[in-house]
């Protein structure tokens, strides 16, 4: 019978690694945490069950980039009981939604919308048979991409009588794992945890001596891969000059994606990109989470990513369609000073603290009206992500005397500073890594490690490069680190001449 569900309304004849499972899980009734890859559907884990279940299938989305492109994708199937409720809904639009709640079976959720006690009233007059949480990691506050946001979803889960719960990401640590099913209250729940390895895609690191040098490799993959691609940066403002320097360069398909632009712009790129208008986008990690793109067939990283889990996800924008597809990362030395100043300004500095709460004039935030904490925020300095994040912690908190919850504060700040260096000291450590590149990543998440030495798997085992662009003959990669055959061929020969 599922299979037959699966065929009816998705047109596949057999699941993907890790669907079955989680759909059964679902249909057993039974509070589910799932972890699955990038690129193995895990939308259809929630929304295959949702038409077998009567009721309504509530999804909370963490990018409205994301929501939009699921929710598209649904309608050109002919899904019509589909929508997105959030931010960018007008007023009146949001009235609308909220009034007939009860005529759609698949609502998109943004986490902020859980901030209205009007929205959360209305959801607990409709029958909801699944809550759905996407990217589940954003609800730890030691995970990777934490989201203050997502700390309500607990207690709106709690509100409508704790209904059956999926909670779905592509990479998280047993710590993370664990702390995802406490926030959610589904300990008790079944994990299903399929392995964060993408076999078809293979490694391969560069190390220059220079953005010039960068930039002149950057073009060379860009001309000699197959298309399409992507090529990532941290920077907004390298991801546009970027993407003019390929155009100027002959690379005419070229074009950038960040979270600066609106959301018109953003929409006609992606759509563009998915259409095969096209070849390549230079882009931050605003691009690619929910693209149904299969034939993407390299990943370039031109900046280093702030963590092993965030990598994992952009990589895994690649070779979907289980082709042979590259993972290429640019390095240059001092690359990782970039993704320290970038940590450090994500949290609140204790100076910054102490200035918003004297600002406050020593009274506990329980007491201060909003007005009066935004003006405090203004007054210390802090940047719309770090009001957003102290915001939300003082939500969680509010009931805390004041100096435990300043206390506790700084307490945090210094544990997850702490945590984030670790991160970017292991990012970097895995680029000097002298085993394989894959089994790295497969010990930090704790998975069995796999024999080294296997073809196209990395630089470190073996890797012919030439597979992976438009022509056949092979040109000279550079920078290439070299593989350990190669490696302890010249120790031996060099203990040779030393004897």
């Amino acid at each position: 019978m599922i299979e037959q569900t699966l065929y009816r309304y998705f047109g596949y004849t057999s699941f993907r690694p890790g669907q079955k499972e989680v759909v059964m899980s679902l249909l057993n009734g039974v509070d589910t945490l799932a972890m699955l890859p990038t690129g193995t559907g895990k939308s259809l884990c929630f929304q295959l069950p949702g038409y077998i279940f009567e009721g309504v299938v509530v999804i909370v989305s963490p990018l409205l980039s994301l929501m939009q492109d699921q929710v598209e994708q649904m309608m050109k199937r002919g899904e019509k009981r589909v929508l997105a409720l959030n931010s960018f809904l007008s007023p009146l639009e949001k009235r609308q939604a909220l009034a007939s709640l009860h005529r759609y079976k698949f609502i998109f959720l943004s986490p902020e919308m859980l901030g209205f006690p009007h929205i959360i009233e209305r959801f607990k007059e409709i029958p909801v048979s699944l809550l759905a949480i996407d990217e589940a990691h954003c609800i730890s506050q030691w995970g990777y991409d934490f989201r203050p946001d997502y700390l309500r979803i607990g207690t709106f889960r709690e509100s409508m009588g704790n209904p059956l719960t999926l909670a779905l990401t592509a990479t998280a640590t047993p710590e993370v794992r664990d702390d995802i099913a406490n926030k959610l209250g589904i300990e008790r729940g079944s994990r299903i945890e399929t392995s964060i390895d993408r076999p078809n895609i293979s490694f391969h690191i560069e190390k220059l001596t220079s953005p010039s040098e960068k930039n002149d490799r950057a073009l060379y993959w860009v001309k000699e891969l197959k298309q399409p691609g992507i090529v990532y940066f941290s920077s907004k403002k390298a991801a546009e000059q970027t993407a003019a320097y390929f155009r100027n360069m002959g690379i005419a398909k070229a074009m950038a994606y960040h979270g600066g632009m609106d959301m018109e712009q953003r929409v006609l790129i992606q759509q563009q990109f998915i259409n095969g208008q096209l070849d390549v986008i230079c882009a931050t990690s605003a691009f690619g989470m929910g693209i149904d793109k299969e034939n993407v067939r390299y990943v370039i990283h031109y900046h280093m990513p702030m963590q092993i889990e965030s990598y994992l996800q952009e990589i895994g924008r690649a070779g979907r369609d289980g082709q042979p597809s590259t993972a290429i990362f640019l390095y240059s030395e001092g690359d990782e000073q970039l993704q320290y100043y970038l940590a450090e300004g994500e949290l609140p500095t204790k100076g910054q603290l102490d200035i918003f709460f004297s600002s406050l004039g020593g009274s506990s935030p329980e007491f201060s009206s909003l007005k009066e904490m935004e003006q405090a925020a203004f007054t210390a300095g802090l940047s719309d992500i770090q009001w957003r994040w102290l915001a939300g912690f003082l939500e969680q908190k509010n009931e805390m005397p004041f100096l435990k919850l300043k206390g506790e504060l700084a307490e945090y700040i210094t544990g997850r500073n702490f945590a984030k260096m670790e991160h970017i000291r292991r990012m970097r450590e895995w680029i000097d890594t002298p085993g394989c590149l894959r089994n790295y990543f497969l010990k930090y998440f704790q998975e069995p490690e796999l024999n080294p030495g296997r073809a196209n798997c990395c630089d470190n085992c073996s890797l012919d490069m030439d597979i992976y662009k438009k022509g056949e003959e092979g040109i000279p990669v550079q920078g290439k680190t070299k593989g350990w055959k190669e490696r302890l061929s010249e120790l031996l020969i060099g203990e040779a001449n030393e004897g």
